[in-house]
């Protein structure tokens, strides 16, 4: 059974102008003035020509995270119909995200497509990898904060609160209490194989357990920040070397599975999702203990990260 409710999205942008609604939705559609904080407004470059004859710009508006900020615009109440129009209208630079207005009131909006582009603040929660084991210069989450800082020493700023041999349930339950003071707007979660990893008395034991739950949890967490949940797949190992872990077992298959478990939560709920893999796939030279990157296997992670 559908939900007859409408989809409140908040916009910004053209999406305010009727001639625009008309165009996309054959009629001028229901909205009220509301208010976006912690964000600014940027330029954006409009290349489609479809987006361009319906709006007359060929110049749009995008958010970027800014503490102080204000972005004033309206919710437009959309049925399942007219949100999709709206979906197929915006350019690939732009993902529909949830936000949370000034009001308190929960709305989609139109983000940066590219989940780091548009941040500030960001915190980054994971194990040992997120940490940066076994790379002296402190991993990629080291590189990223470097980078960004220097972007905007001023406003710009990067916590990295991971800790090694940790699961995402435990990372649901310890991160809370640790956002209030660095005000994120951006939240990374690096899942990384511990949670597909099973102990090696028990190798039928089900190690991807309770991982929907502690996305869940973190999704909620992230809302109540009205930060961005950014999540990063788990990234390729060397199965001929992870056979005996300190008493756990990883295989690829495992963390396979966690792969697309992360994937499919996060597109269904419209979460952004990162796929580690791939730039370490194959590469078991790039691996110090066919677990953990080494350095030059943490820069290839930053550099697909940032790209």
């Amino acid at each position: 059974m559908s939900d007859s409710r409408p989809h409140i999205l908040f916009s910004f942008g053209t999406l305010m102008d009727p001639k625009v609604q008309t165009a996309l939705f054959g009629q001028v559609v229901p909205s009220r003035p509301a208010s976006l904080a912690g964000y600014a407004t940027r330029s954006l470059k409009i290349t489609d020509p479809d987006v361009i004859a319906a709006s007359g710009l060929d110049v749009h508006l995008i958010l970027e995270r800014r503490i102080g900020g204000v972005v004033e615009g309206v919710v437009l109440e959309l049925t399942d119909e007219q949100l999709a129009a709206a979906d197929d209208y915006e350019v690939d630079d732009y993902a529909r995200r949830r936000v949370l207005l000034a009001s308190g009131e929960r709305a989609w909006a139109y983000l940066d497509a590219k989940p780091l582009q548009p941040a500030a603040r960001i915190v980054i929660v994971g194990d040992s990898i997120a940490y940066g084991r076994c790379d002296p210069q402190g991993g990629w989450a080291a590189r990223l904060a470097a980078s960004h800082i220097a972007e905007n020493e001023a406003a710009h700023r990067v916590f990295n609160l991971a800790i090694p041999g940790t699961t995402l349930a435990a990372v649901s339950e310890q991160t809370p209490p640790l956002l209030a003071p660095r005000l994120p707007d951006t939240i990374v979660v690096a899942a990384g194989i511990n949670d597909s990893a099973v102990p090696l008395a028990t190798p039928n034991a089900d190690g991807l357990a309770g991982i929907v739950d502690g996305l869940d949890a973190l999704a909620a967490t992230a809302h109540a920040h009205n930060a961005r949940l950014v999540v990063l797949g788990p990234i390729w190992l060397d199965e001929e070397r992870t056979g005996d872990y300190e008493g756990l077992c990883f295989t690829q298959a495992r963390a396979l599975a966690l792969r697309a478990s992360l994937r499919t939560w996060c597109a269904d709920s419209h979460i952004d999702f990162v796929d580690m893999w791939e730039p370490l796939r194959d590469r078991a030279d790039l691996l110090v203990d066919g677990i953990h990157p080494s350095s030059e296997g943490h820069q290839a992670l930053y550099e697909y990260l940032a790209g």
